[in-house]
């Protein structure tokens, strides 16, 4: 497993790095979203240097899930891709979404640059303020410092194994809801 910083990317893509609980549920849904050019699962937020899976599950590593996703800003904004964030998961639980339990299943957004941090702090104090949601939002807002890309077989996970059972009864429900909610960010 490689430490991955932002590949070299063309100029016009920007990198967006969060985490929502099981990375292959927001995988999912980032990849449905014009102006995503690509998603990329993997462990972020941790003391351990190149975990694997299994050790990142076991909450010990203090990284999180999480996926980095690679947009293009002139198509797709931050503000619309922290959007699509805040819709995703339950941000209102601390360390798990559902029966995820756990400090690596916590709801986090780790911003690349000052931008994307006050951006992230004014939506969350807003929707705090606003009452969104029954309960305070708890999400994690930290700076990105590193990103290991999870195994090759948690990549495009849903697209590769969309008749497991955990595609199937968690993660479709949840693609569901969010194509209705996002319905003209859709790619084609």
């Amino acid at each position: 497993m490689n430490n991955t910083h932002p590949e070299n990317q063309s100029h016009h893509l920007d990198t967006a790095t969060f985490g929502a609980g099981c990375f292959w549920c927001t995988e999912a849904q980032f990849q449905q979203l014009k102006g995503v050019e690509k998603v990329e699962s993997g462990y972020s937020g941790g003391h351990v240097a190149n975990p694997s899976y299994e050790a990142v599950c076991t909450g010990n590593t203090g990284h999180a899930e999480v996926t980095n996703v690679y947009y293009d800003p002139s198509v797709i904004s931050y503000d619309e891709l922290l959007a699509a964030f805040w819709v995703m998961h339950d941000p209102t639980q601390l360390n798990r979404q559902g029966n995820d339990v756990g400090t690596q299943y916590r709801s986090v957004i780790f911003y690349h640059n000052n931008e994307q941090r006050e951006k992230a702090e004014d939506y969350k104090k807003q929707l705090n303020a606003e009452h969104a949601y029954n309960s305070n939002v708890v999400t994690e807002i930290s700076p990105f410092t590193t990103f290991y890309k999870a195994e090759d077989y948690h990549q495009n996970y849903y697209n590769e194994n969309g008749n497991q059972p955990y595609c199937t009864f968690v993660i479709k429900p949840k693609m569901d809801k969010f194509k209705k909610v996002f319905k003209d960010k859709l790619k084609n």
